[in-house]
This record gives C-alpha cells, structure tokens and sequence, in this order.
C-alpha cells in the first residue's frame, strides 16, 4: 500500500517547480524561435520579389509552404523536449510506435496521401497563392497551399481547408490572360446596325481609358434572339483577374450610349386578363 507519509515533500515540491519552470522556459523559447524563424523567412521571400527573382504568387506559395514547414519542426522538437523533462524515453515511445504501427498504419495512409499530393502541386506550379482556381465544388482564391492542406478562400468569404489528398483535377482561372464577355438586349423595334455602331465607338473609348484591357473590346454582332430582345455581344482580353471589373465598366458605359442615342431596352410586358362576373 501506498505510504504518503514516506514522500519526501519537500523534494518533491522542488523537483515539480523545477519542471514547471523548465516547461516555460521551453514553452518561452518555442514561441520566440517560432516568431525569429516566421520573420527570417517573411523578409527573405520579401527581398526576393523585391529583386524580381520570382513571381509574387510563387515567393507568397513558398513562403507559406516554408512557415508551415518549420512551424511542423518546431512543435516536434518541442514535443520530444517535454517528453525528456518529463522522464519519458522517446526512444521507448518510437520503439512502441513500431508495435501499434498496424493499427494506425490505415489512418496514416491519407497523411502520406496528403502530403505527397501537396509536393506534386508546388513542383508542377499548378496552382500558387492568389491564384483564382476551381477546385472539386470549390472556387475562390488560393490562401495557403500547405503540408496537408490548401486553403482556398471563396468570393462570399468562406475559407475552405481542403485535404490535399482530395484535389484531383484543378481549374486554374489565373494562367494567361481572362476574357470578359458582356451580352447587351435591345428592343426588337431598334435598328442592329445603328446600335452595333453606337457599341464599336464606345468599346473604343473604354480601350483606350483602362490600362487592365489586353485585346478588344470587340462587337461580335448578334449572339442570340430572345421572346422580346435582340442580344448582342461584347468581348475583350483583360489581364488577370480585373474581368469582372472590365465587364462593369462596360455595362455602365454602354447604358449610358444607349441612353444618349435613345437605344431602348427591352421592356418585360404583363397581360391582365380580368374575368366579367357572371360570365362562365
């Protein structure tokens, strides 16, 4: 039977603090070697793309890469080194991993998956940080491509953690320049050719006002006939991700033409029909 009275308190009492005091101090120096390393490779992936050494998508992909990396390092160190204050062996804990290796060998498996995927995606630069991608159901932009997992941050500001196991197919939306399409309807009752005009002179003006255009605007005519409206398109070559905003500069511009020509827009019609009383 356990003797409480055979405890030498005092000693013992010691011998905690002294353990508490060595678990700050490890704690302490873990959090500024954690803080020192994220700083030293923030400001040399700064120095890079401020050399132009690099892209700036793919300095921010390694340096995410590089701070999730040495942030995994660092809290296996810290884990071995409590471990040892403690009085636990870590060579006896991964000698006795070996004997429940089967049992979580299943569980590991999609770890390994996860970070073999991960390594594939950085070296084949499908995609980087910033990149505007279509992942699975997901579609937003890159945040963090990570050991295990890449962060995709969607337009309504969901931030989606998605196993890197689980990207199979990538749709990068950021490689090369982007188009803007904008489909304009007229009344049936206006001239096509007169409103084309009015159209071609004001994607003109717009190329030669915003810097983000590539190629175009250019009127390729009649794209469709709808129940009350003639549909026209616009389109043009943008750089990468200013689409959208091209796509409402045009909008606004060619409304206002139209509104200065008198080009009508075409009006959705309602028919009330009223039932006499008395009448079957």
């Amino acid at each position: 039977m356990f003797n409480f009275e055979q405890i030498n308190w005092e000693k013992f009492f010691v011998n905690t603090g002294i353990i508490a005091l060595k678990i700050i101090i490890i704690l302490f120096a873990y959090r500024l070697v954690k803080s020192l390393a994220l700083k030293v490779v923030r400001n040399f992936f700064e120095s890079i793309i401020k050399r132009k050494n690099i892209s700036k998508s793919r300095a921010k992909t390694l340096q995410k890469l590089g701070e999730n990396t040495i942030t995994y390092v660092l809290i296996f160190i810290l884990a071995a080194t409590l471990f040892n204050i403690l009085g636990i062996p870590v060579a006896s804990l991964i000698a006795g991993a070996g004997v429940v290796g089967l049992a979580v060998s299943f569980g590991a498996q999609g770890l390994v998956s996860d970070v073999v995927t991960g390594f594939f995606l950085l070296l084949e630069r499908q995609i980087d940080v910033n990149d505007y991608v279509t992942v699975g159901d997901y579609e937003g932009i890159v945040e963090s491509i990570g050991l295990r997992t890449t962060q995709i941050r969607s337009f309504n500001g969901t931030l989606n953690y998605i196993p890197n196991r689980e990207i199979i197919a990538v749709c990068n939306h950021s490689r090369g320049n982007m188009r803007a399409l904008v489909d304009i309807s007229i009344s049936y009752h206006e001239d096509v050719n007169r409103a084309i005009e009015i159209l071609e002179k004001t994607c003109r003006e717009i190329a030669d006002q915003n810097p983000a255009i590539v190629e175009g605007p250019n009127v390729l005519g009649v794209q469709a006939f709808g129940t009350s409206d003639v549909i026209l398109r616009v389109i043009a070559r943008t750089k990468n991700m200013e689409q959208w905003g091209v796509e409402r500069q045009l909008r606004k511009a060619i409304k206002e033409a139209f509104d200065a020509h008198g080009i009508r827009l075409p009006a959705t019609r309602h028919v009330l029909i009223r039932e006499e009383e008395g009448k079957s």
